[in-house]
């Protein structure tokens, strides 16, 4: 889209695009940062022809809101659910709780790069090809960092157990 034309519709149709914004989130914060994404987004696009401007700008707002919604419905999901999995993988049995606490920072004190790939495996329950395609790593690369770490965390473990 056109630079003057993104500035002449964001100046005519901001303000109703605002209070729209703020009906559907009812905060202000959010309104705006609803209000910004949809122009981003036209910005980034190639021209096109609007018919109705003011109805454009608004099923806009209304179509980024709704991906707020679900996106955020998704995210608190995955949170719950990672929530009581926690509960249950970290319930330590009597007399365990030291070694969990000890095994918690030793995979804290573990370099980001293995700590990441330990979380996606067993945590996320990925394959070591998944794991590369969001690290993007090769897979050789995610598999070695697992492997590193987990000899890490044996290592410091035995010691503790030693000591």
């Amino acid at each position: 889209m056109d630079l003057r034309e993104l500035e002449s519709l964001y100046d005519e149709f901001a303000p109703a695009g605002y209070a729209f914004a703020l009906q559907l989130t009812r905060d202000a914060d959010a309104a705006e940062d609803l209000l910004q994404s949809v122009f981003l987004r036209l910005a980034k696009r190639p021209r096109f022809t609007i018919l109705n401007p003011r109805s454009f700008v608004l099923r806009c707002i209304y179509r980024a809101h709704v991906d707020v919604v679900r996106r955020d419905a998704t995210r608190r999901q995955m949170l719950e659910a990672f929530a009581w999995e926690a509960q249950i993988v970290f319930r330590p049995e009597p007399g365990e709780d030291e070694k969990i606490a000890e095994l918690l920072e030793q995979l804290a004190a573990l370099p980001q790069e293995q700590r990441v790939v330990v979380h996606l495996k067993t945590w996320e329950q990925r394959t070591f090809r998944q794991i590369a395609g969001i690290l993007g790593i090769p897979a050789n690369t995610a598999a070695s960092r697992y492997r590193y770490a987990l000899d890490k965390l044996r290592d410091a473990m035995r010691l503790e157990d030693e000591t």
